[in-house]
């Protein structure tokens, strides 16, 4: 199962059920700035100095992460390779994920729509092989502009939302990849499909609007031990035959 790990571009790591991890703003920051870190646990990262860094020194940085996650997956008895490494890039400008992407890093996050739209066509045109992750609530109104923009969508987590996909891709002829964003802590303040309508749902989307389906994605309540909540999505992808999972901080 692959797994998504997210982390700003800063500071945060983002993991996808191939295995990918998340970077959050920090991450982003720590990434495109020189920084020490005091922590690293769960995927976040304390920026204690920084000063503007080079393609080589974020490249570095990179490593480190790179070993850190191959560290994990070998404690944890499962393949390195088998997780991905998301550097969440929001609020963070061209000028700043530009040095990641000449370190040679291809994998993205991003929470808003226009921001993203702002900032990608023109870095994707000058740079191949880029994989830009929506890892935030998606409004009905910007479905179109999302499949144009994302080549995978992690937040798909309502009927109305689904169909809405359904006609942006076959308006545009291009099909992006979905996961279904689950409430795992069951939020009233949080995006995503409650845990008991998880599996009813994800064939709704498959079956009633054509989407593809490959994995899933949480956030954990900030409150809580989030190993749980990450058990709990890998089991349903399990039950699922779904081979993605993205846990996010």
């Amino acid at each position: 199962m692959a797994a998504l790990i997210s982390g700003s571009l800063g500071s945060v790591i983002r993991a996808r059920a191939k295995g990918a991890v998340r970077l959050d703003a920090a991450t982003l920051a720590a990434l495109s700035r020189r920084a020490t870190f005091a922590t690293f646990s769960a995927g976040r990262a304390i920026c204690i100095r920084s000063d503007v860094m080079t393609p080589e020194d974020i490249r570095a940085n990179l490593d480190t992460v790179k070993n850190r996650i191959a560290k994990a997956a070998t404690e944890a008895d499962r393949q390195g390779g088998s997780i991905s490494l998301i550097a969440v890039s929001k609020k963070f400008s061209a000028d700043h994920i530009r040095p990641a992407l000449l370190a040679g890093h291809r994998m993205f996050g991003e929470n808003r729509v226009q921001e993203a739209a702002s900032k990608w066509p023109a870095l994707k045109e000058n740079f191949d092989g880029i994989e830009l992750h929506l890892i935030g609530p998606l409004q009905t109104n910007k479905a179109e502009e999302a499949v144009a923009n994302f080549d995978i969508i992690q937040s798909v987590d309502r009927p109305k939302l689904a169909a809405k996909l359904a006609t942006a891709m076959d308006k545009l002829g291009k099909r992006p990849d979905c996961l279904v964003q689950v409430n795992t802590g069951e939020e009233e303040q949080k995006a995503g499909v409650s845990p008991h309508a998880v599996e009813n749902f994800v064939t709704q989307c498959r079956e009633e609007f054509g989407l593809s389906i490959t994995g899933l994605m949480c956030i954990h309540p900030a409150s809580d031990y989030p190993a749980p909540h990450f058990a709990l999505l890998h089991k349903f992808a399990n039950d699922l035959c779904l081979p993605v999972i993205s846990m996010g901080m």
